[in-house]
């Protein structure tokens, strides 16, 4: 064969190439117009847990306070370090100050050194607190950035890394399992008034094992972003049971910078007291409306009083259980629906600030009514009249199967876990 048939050969066979190979091209482009890719936020950038843990371990570490009142010795929990001058986020009920002032706070890293902290801040309604590691350089810090809790979905995989039980450097995974939900839960009825029941709104819910010493340690995505604290669990037992609970990063970002910069937070506040309606209880007060927040108390001196909202007057009994009915039924805020009190709450923690004016729609003698409130302070706990902590909206403290009673299994809990978590888990 001469060269000039050897030439025809080749470009044919090069024209045949690149037809097939643009046909090719058409088919997958027409094939991602139909189908486009599914992206999944969880997956991108994603790391191996190995890796995961080796990214985030020194950012992680122990919280101490040596009680020296409490003859049951040392609180522990977990915590993170938050920025380069030494801030480290934990749990309020890790470093709860005591009554005794010679309490000490150390921060223990994975790598075996341990230093002396102090408590810059605190806020017991989020059950966020701020330390500061002493006599640390700089360079050996290596903070966890903040995710944006609010784009978590259901199902996404997360990391939680602590101490459980004193155990340094342990690591659970697990799922998101829930989101939005109230810590401390409450399934009767809501409590926006007192101490007692002041609720955490926005709570991420997680089946990865946390146990007492996870508290105040991160639960991460996979890209080693915190998207909550780890805070509690909902137990029997006091030790994990498949379900746990995380303040989310959102949350934490506005909270903390107050905490470091002030030492506290100003939550708002309206100052009242009620249920979410459901059939049964609109049934029992005659409503067809099966939406809203029917208050049944305010609290004396609150935007709600000043605000004229009026609180119930008659009390019914449903379940066994007794309520002032009549009150003003909150519909809307802000021209949002109000189906429970998780609304008012998450919108108020998020999106409000001390000082801010709020507009409600409420359902007063069967007539739709607006109204305007400027929100307050949330009352510290020693403003509080004491006789407006005890309602039966309340949750009992944990009991288990076993017929142990309230006092054993927090003695218990005591002895497992130290007193500051149990006083929060049992709502001492």
């Amino acid at each position: 064969m001469n060269a000039k048939k050897l030439l025809v050969l080749f470009s044919l066979l090069l024209f045949i190439a690149l037809m097939g190979n643009r046909i090719s091209n058409t088919s997958s482009d027409h094939a991602s117009a139909q189908i486009p890719p599914i992206e999944n936020s969880n997956n991108t950038d994603s790391m191996s847990l190995p890796d995961l843990f080796t990214k985030v371990e020194k950012s992680v570490v122990q919280v101490t306070e040596q009680d020296n009142s409490n003859e049951l010795g040392s609180r522990l929990g977990s915590g993170f370090v938050y920025d380069k001058d030494g801030h480290v986020i934990t749990n309020y009920h890790v470093v709860v100050p005591g009554s005794n002032n010679n309490d000490e706070l150390q921060v223990s890293f994975l790598d075996g050194n341990v230093y002396s902290a102090e408590l810059v801040g605190f806020d017991q309604f989020a059950d966020l607190a701020v330390i500061k590691v002493k006599n640390i350089t700089s360079d050996k810090l290596t903070p966890l950035p903040l995710a944006n809790s609010t784009n978590l979905r259901i199902g996404e995989t997360v990391v939680a890394i602590g101490n459980p039980f004193g155990l340094s450097g342990s690591m659970t995974v697990g799922i998101v399992s829930g989101l939005g939900r109230l810590l401390p839960s409450n399934e009767n009825g809501e409590n926006l008034g007192t101490t007692s029941s002041f609720s955490i709104p926005n709570i991420i819910q997680t089946d990865a094992a946390i146990n007492p010493g996870n508290s105040g340690g991160p639960l991460i995505d996979t890209q080693g972003s915190v998207i909550g604290i780890n805070t509690a669990i909902f137990s029997n037992t006091g030790v994990y049971s498949g379900v746990g609970f995380a303040i989310p990063s959102n949350t934490i970002s506005k909270v903390v910078q107050s905490l470091i910069q002030t030492g506290s937070y100003r939550h708002p506040y309206i100052g009242i007291i009620g249920l979410s309606l459901t059939p049964d209880l609109a049934k029992q007060i005659g409503l067809t409306q099966t939406k809203g927040f029917l208050i049944t108390s305010i609290t004396k001196g609150s935007p709600a009083e000043k605000a004229d909202l009026r609180a119930g007057t008659t009390t019914k009994t449903l379940n066994g259980r007794d309520f002032d009915t009549g009150g003003d039924i909150i519909l809307k805020i802000d021209n949002r629906d109000v189906t429970k009190i998780d609304d008012i709450l998450a919108y108020l923690e998020s999106q409000k600030q001390v000082g801010d004016k709020i507009h409600l729609t409420i359902l007063r003698d069967n007539t739709i009514r607006e109204l305007d409130l400027v929100l307050g302070e949330r009352p510290s706990p020693d403003k509080i009249d004491s006789s407006l902590n005890d309602f039966p909206n309340r949750l009992p403290p944990p009991q288990n199967g076993n017929g142990n009673s309230p006092e054993q299994l927090y003695d218990e809990c005591v002895r497992v876990a130290g007193k500051s978590f149990c006083d929060f888990l049992f709502r001492k």
